[in-house]
């Protein structure tokens, strides 16, 4: 099967083509695709590109024990690999593994103000001690943060072409439904995405074999990975805590308010035991977290509360693969999933909405009896966005939209299996659109 794309590769070609481009560090969880693209754009668009990875050459350590001026490193470079001929400003060096060879992020400096060859680095976000590089390398690097495949880039797997896509946006942006056939073949593939997820490996073998064959076995092995890594890299902080929290996250998306709590991770356990524990799964491209805004207006990022936040996986496909053997089938045939289908579909949109480009905020006011699943914004106004697993009244939508006292929310979205419209008050989009929303947003102003 040929390589899946992905969006990256076109964010590469504008990097490269930039006059005053930095060194760059592709930042992403394990098996999420970045040493496959860096490897294709590297081939496909220079003359010369050299692959060093730490993990599987250790030998290449040693490129930077004479120090790091460009030359130095160049020489050891080639005196390891003395069949290449560097070509200056055609040269694209990529270190992965980065986080088996920290002087990585030392030479970063170097390489920028000499300006003859390219530089990318990569490696796990779970095995980067990322304070370390950004003191070593701050000002010297550009950062760009690859996660699994959106629902697009799934689509694109499909074999969907850019016109298709366009076409829903279309009809987002006229507020016109779609054709019987276009919704009902998307929300298909939504399903699948859901199920799948969006790890190449795995997108790769369910388009090639058409069915989910072997799909859960490759979830629970990534899992497993990762558990692994945990406990190979957790460095300082105690890894029973970050194994503890990892292992927890379905649980508390299976209750009612879907609050992650410290307190009921363990017997005994107090947040202070805890700090810094979230932040690295966050930081590892683990997980989502979604934070609790202390009153519904803007500005989001200075409105929320820290020790008050939802832990979603960033990748519904390992959330599937976390749970029940069976659940694959009850998702796809809507049984004996109870109250955790509004988990799983809070997941994927929270999922979709980061991959947009969103930080995660939700409200909850427990005397008016308000929950909103996700705050989003545009220009002007507070968003607030209801996922609906079932389609049940929106109570707390209209509250939000009706009352005056939320000066900054103009209208809403709601999320749900049903087909475009608006009421006067709120928007409805399939669960599917949720990756075309950022766009919408932004041209709608």
């Amino acid at each position: 099967m040929e390589r899946l794309k992905r969006k990256i590769d076109q964010y590469l070609i504008d990097w490269k083509n930039r006059s005053d481009k930095l060194p760059l560090i592709i930042k992403g969880a394990r098996q999420i695709g970045k040493t496959n693209a860096i490897r294709n754009f590297g081939k496909n668009n220079y003359k010369v590109f050299i692959e060093i990875n730490f993990a599987f050459q250790p030998e290449f350590k040693t490129i930077f024990k004479d120090g790091f001026d460009v030359n130095k490193v160049i020489k050891n470079i080639t005196l390891k690999i003395p069949n290449i001929e560097l070509i200056e400003n055609d040269t694209l060096i990529f270190f992965d593994e980065m986080q088996e060879c920290a002087n990585t992020a030392t030479v970063l400096k170097p390489f920028r103000e000499d300006g003859r060859y390219d530089v990318i680095c990569s490696g796990s976000l779970m095995g980067i001690n990322y304070k370390e590089i950004e003191s070593n390398s701050v000002g010297n690097k550009e950062d760009y943060i690859m996660r699994s495949m959106d629902f697009e880039e799934f689509l694109w797997a499909k074999g969907y072409k850019e016109d298709q896509i366009e076409d829903l946006y279309i009809c987002m942006k006229e507020t016109k439904p779609l054709s019987q056939v276009q919704y009902e073949v998307m929300m298909d593939n939504f399903k699948d995405y859901m199920i799948v997820g969006g790890m190449p490996a795995i997108v790769s073998k369910f388009v090639e074999n058409n069915n989910f064959s072997g799909i859960l076995k490759m979830q629970q092995q990534i899992l497993i990975d990762y558990e692994e890594d945990i406990t190979k890299y957790a460095g300082g902080l105690d890894k029973a805590k970050i194994l503890n929290c990892y292992k927890k996250i379905p649980v508390f998306l299976g209750n009612e308010n879907k609050k992650f709590q410290i307190s009921k991770i363990a017997d005994g356990a107090r947040n202070r035991e805890y700090v810094g524990v979230i932040e690295w799964l966050e930081n590892a491209g683990i997980v989502n977290i979604s934070y609790a805004m202390e009153q519904a207006c803007l500005p989001l990022k200075a409105n929320y509360n820290p020790d008050n936040y939802r832990l979603y996986f960033a990748d519904t496909g390992l959330l599937i693969g976390s749970l029940d053997e069976e659940m694959q089938k009850d998702l796809r045939n809507n049984e004996n999933m109870n109250t955790y289908k509004g988990a799983l579909y809070e997941n994927i949109v929270g999922d979709m909405l980061v991959k947009a480009g969103y930080d995660l905020f939700f409200y909850r006011e427990d005397s008016k009896k308000i929950e909103m699943d996700f705050m989003i914004r545009d220009i002007n106004s507070l968003i607030p966005v209801e996922v609906k697993a079932n389609d049940n009244a929106t109570v707390s939508l209209n509250n939000l939209i009706n009352n005056d006292k939320y000066k900054d929310i103009k209208y809403g979205i709601k999320l749900c299996n049903k087909n475009i419209g608006f009421n006067g008050k709120f928007y409805t989009f399939p669960y599917f659109m949720t990756f075309l929303l950022k766009r919408y947003l932004s041209e709608k102003e």
